[in-house]
């Protein structure tokens, strides 16, 4: 399962069948400076509870530590993961 980093969008992860792509798990961010401002997540029926939103957020996490960048979290999901202090060097 590849996720696919759309700079300045989110993160993405892609079904393929024939010639048409469905987008079936995907975080989104918009960026504001040196802040993404993280609004949306979305996991497809077929891949809850495999830890797919799980995988797409520490994508985003790796991506600001390695842009020191830092994370406000709109997002419920985001907001939820914030609540955990190892994100505290990230979180607006």
């Amino acid at each position: 399962m590849e996720i696919i980093h759309v700079k300045d969008k989110g993160f993405f992860i892609e079904k393929s069948s024939d010639e048409k792509k469905e987008i079936i798990a995907e975080l989104t961010y918009k960026r504001d400076g040196n802040v993404l401002i993280a609004d949306h997540t979305f996991v497809s029926e077929e891949l809850r509870g495999q830890g797919v939103a799980e995988k797409l957020f520490n994508e985003i996490v790796s991506f600001a530590r390695e842009n020191d960048l830092k994370i406000h979290a709109v997002c419920s999901y985001i907001v939820r993961k914030f609540e955990n202090e190892t994100y505290s060097d990230i979180k607006v």
